[in-house]
């Protein structure tokens, strides 16, 4: 690929032909005033020594030499390596579950931990994408609002904790529909909410929102954190497990049911987050479907001025080197013959 690194440099090439046109219309007002002086063959056996060509080919190489320093001015360039990368990003809001039940240690070291691990490596393969934070329980409020700013949205997300949120429980709709009215207002581009969650939902409805944030354009992925053969939920409080009100201690199990149902009705997919490896590779090929093509682009670039430069040198030596008299020495030896 070619291109011009400067070219504003490139407008000098119309001062370039101003002195063409300038010079056209001064030949041809000399013309007229020769044969003024009477019978143009005689007037030039008088002038013997003078060349009819030499003053324009010394002109016209001197204006090819002004043209070449002009584009050497705007230091043309060849494209050298080609990289393939994706020029579109997507818009991601993602919905943390940090109900009590996401401190369960079925998966290591908890399920909100591991939560928290899922989204930092998320975040390190965004590029040109823009990331949103929302965080729910029995309410959900975003923690974050949507940016590309990468660093700010690890330092909110090692702050989440369970704690934040009073009001426990899990309303997974109300996470769907206040992440769905995060994103900006930007058209024509891929917008997916990710929902990281043990699959419990105490107010229902979550397959209804899905609905609506698909109408809407948006795409749901959810990412199910924990096990299905369930385990109790520690009490940060007395260091021991939940006990419900018959007391009996209160087991937390992964609903993949639910969790699969609310990923189509939202257009997206289910992911089990078992190793966390195998679930990012899913994720990004899901988020990448999002995304536009990828694009050739050049990202490196070889200076090519230096041909122009030498090419004008040559010019400007030949410029030199023809006179404008004929050389009595060379007089019998006519270059310039018609």
């Amino acid at each position: 690929m070619f291109r011009f690194h400067d070219p504003q440099y490139l407008y000098l090439l119309i001062a370039v032909m101003l002195l063409a046109v300038i010079r056209l219309i001064t030949y041809s007002r000399q013309k007229r005033r020769l044969k003024q002086f009477g019978d143009p063959d005689l007037v030039r056996q008088l002038m013997p020594n003078v060349s009819r060509w030499r003053p324009s080919v010394k002109f016209w190489l001197l204006e090819a030499a002004l043209a070449l320093l002009i584009v050497m001015l705007a230091r043309p360039q060849d494209g050298q390596r080609i990289s393939e990368e994706k020029r579109s990003g997507i818009e991601t809001i993602i919905a943390i579950d940090i109900s009590n039940s996401m401190r369960a240690k079925d998966v290591v070291p908890s399920r909100l931990d591991r939560a928290k691990m899922m989204v930092e490596n998320l975040v390190d393969n965004f590029t040109d994408d823009k990331i949103g934070l929302v965080v729910f329980a029995g309410d959900a409020f975003v923690q974050l609002p949507i940016t590309s700013d990468y660093v700010s949205a690890k330092m909110f997300l090692s702050s989440i904790d369970p704690s934040m949120i009073l009001n426990q429980g899990t309303d997974l709709a109300g996470a769907i529909s206040l992440a769905s009215r995060s994103f900006t207002q930007q058209e024509n581009v891929g917008k997916a909410i990710i929902v990281i969650t043990d699959g419990e939902d105490h107010e229902g409805g979550a397959t209804d929102a899905a609905k609506e944030a698909k109408n809407q354009g948006r795409n749901i992925f959810i990412l199910g954190v924990g096990s299905t053969k369930g385990a109790p939920v520690p009490d940060p409080q007395t260091g021991s497990y939940l006990i419900d009100n018959t007391g009996e201690t209160v087991m937390s199990k992964l609903n993949e049911d639910m969790c699969r149902e609310v990923a189509k009705a939202g257009g997206g997919s289910y992911i089990h987050v078992e190793n966390n490896s195998k679930a990012q590779r899913l994720l990004d090929e899901e988020l990448g479907k999002l995304q536009h093509q990828e694009s050739t682009v050049y990202s490196e670039y070889a200076e090519r001025f230096q041909e122009a430069g030498l090419l004008a040198l040559i010019l400007l030596i030949v410029e030199i080197c023809i006179l404008d008299r004929k050389n009595p020495l060379l007089r019998k030896i006519k270059l310039f013959k018609k």
